[in-house]
């Protein structure tokens, strides 16, 4: 009797893992074409539209082990309606927008709207027991409220965040299911380890597809499902008021996507861009530059992961004795990948690192002042002639063309009609190139204003997008 849970489990894995697999197939043979992704010349450089409806199989797998864990335990939807309502709620948002596309604004609002739902449902942050000191806890009396909605929101974003390489998020994601799982084990809560291990299942049947090269992509609505399950379930890992032990695993066990979050805020904040915008410095992308292959840069990101993991597992396991060896631990890792990445040069040039960066900033603010100014001019000039000289202008102040010059590089843009426009900047290597592409993007709404007014700008290098390959077939081709 004694295994018998642990065959059922297993059972359950394998379950879950051939139906998100069949899942994913008959995604893939999806003969209407929604839902795809389409390769653009910068960061999406796969070579034909992938579909990126891949959490479908996922969430319609994790329902199922819903049903299941509801006809095995008496009183799990009691407890467990509120998270299975929000999961649902977090997944349609995404999934939509792997359709048509919401905006950033619609999907954040939603975020926030399940995580409030959520809360007011009683599933939220309290009390906080301390693991490293028997008996001390704390209330969090009014903070309680914001410290939960964060948690909720931050996860999904940077899980979202991390899916810029095949088979990372998914990667990721199953060994935080499987963490998950034995949180349920040391909470002494079985529903929660038979969630977990299906959802750790579904993961594993993905993957089969999302491995380099990927066939199809999580989307929004993958990441979202997964990092909102993460988020949600762990706060049922243990008894109320009693959830700081968990959550600690969990924080560790995102090690790898909360560092690489870090640094992506405080190097965009640094370079005077807005925070949000996507770019390919993050650290699977170092990691490729640095010579790895895409599948040695995986598994060695899935090994410092599953690493962060079993850390985090010691703090329970080890009833808090761990603390200073994870702590010790992760912050030895901050340090080597900020400095080994190629984040920081040299220690001893850090200031000099720091100020450079202060100037692009200053640059990059200089630049969107008349990206700002452009999109004035689109909507005060008369003529589209006359836009075309104060876009030229403008350009030229911020050291972008309009046409090619002597060492310079095109930059695409992607054009609100769908069409590719080039312009040009003096691209020296990738890191430079992620710049100029930051800069120029600042021109961005002015073009768009320009097209939607005089639909064509004489002189601008323009390639009309087609349902096979929207990218211009003549930009050059990046290093991924």
């Amino acid at each position: 009797m004694q295994i018998y849970p642990s065959i059922f489990n297993i059972l359950m894995f394998l379950g879950a893992l051939i139906l998100c697999a069949t899942g994913t197939w008959i995604v893939l043979r999806n003969p209407l074409r929604v839902g795809l992704d389409q390769p653009d010349a910068r960061r999406k450089l796969h070579e034909v539209p992938t579909p990126r409806l891949g959490g479908l199989p996922i969430f319609i797998t994790l329902l199922a082990g819903f049903a299941v864990a509801a006809l095995r335990f008496p009183g799990f939807l009691d407890e467990w309606w509120p998270v299975i309502l929000t999961n649902v709620i977090i997944f349609t948002i995404g999934f939509l927008d792997d359709v048509k596309p919401l905006g950033a604004k619609v999907k954040f609002l939603g975020q926030i709207g399940a995580a409030c739902i959520l809360y007011s449902l009683d599933v939220s942050i309290d009390d906080l027991t301390n693991p490293f000191r028997a008996g001390a806890h704390f209330l969090l009396g009014p903070w309680s409220f914001p410290v939960t909605v964060l948690w909720l929101v931050a996860i999904p974003n940077i899980i979202n965040l991390i899916d810029g390489m095949d088979g990372l998020a998914s990667g990721f994601g199953l060994l935080l299911s499987l963490t998950l799982a034995f949180v349920g084990h040391f909470g002494g809560k079985p529903e929660m380890v038979l969630i977990s291990v299906v959802m750790s299942g579904a993961l594993s049947g993905f993957l089969v597809f999302n491995f380099p090269p990927a066939k199809i992509f999580l989307g929004d609505g993958g990441a979202y499902l997964i990092g909102f399950f993460i988020a949600s379930s762990s706060l049922l890992s243990a008894q109320k008021g009693s959830i700081l032990a968990s959550l600690l695993v969990v924080i560790v066990a995102l090690g790898v996507p909360i560092l690489d979050t870090l640094f992506a805020i405080i190097r965009r904040g640094l370079r005077g861009i807005p925070i949000f915008r996507a770019d390919a410095e993050h650290v699977h992308h170092r990691l490729v530059l640095m010579g790895f292959s895409k599948s040695r840069a995986l598994v060695a990101l899935y090994s410092v992961s599953l690493v962060l993991s079993l850390l985090g597992i010691s703090l329970l396991a080890r009833r808090g004795l761990a603390g200073p060896i994870v702590a010790a631990t992760v912050f030895l890792l901050a340090l080597f990948a900020v400095r080994y990445l190629g984040y920081v040069k040299s220690w001893r040039q850090l200031r000099a690192q720091v100020d450079e960066a202060l100037a692009r900033r200053r640059d990059m603010l200089y630049s969107s002042v008349y990206g700002r100014a452009t999109e004035w001019e689109a909507e005060r000039c008369a003529t589209v002639d006359e836009f075309k000289v104060e876009l030229v202008h403008a350009l030229g102040r911020c050291g972008l063309h309009l046409n090619a010059v002597q060492n310079s590089e095109s930059l695409p843009l992607q054009l609100i009609d769908g069409s590719t426009c080039l312009v040009y900047g003096l691209v020296e290597d990738a890191t430079v190139r992620e710049r100029w592409l930051a800069k120029a993007d600042l021109f961005l709404p002015a073009l768009n204003h320009a097209i939607e007014r005089w639909k064509i700008i004489p002189g601008l290098n323009v390639t009309a997008a087609t349902s096979e390959n929207p990218v211009l077939n003549h930009a050059p081709k990046q290093q991924t």
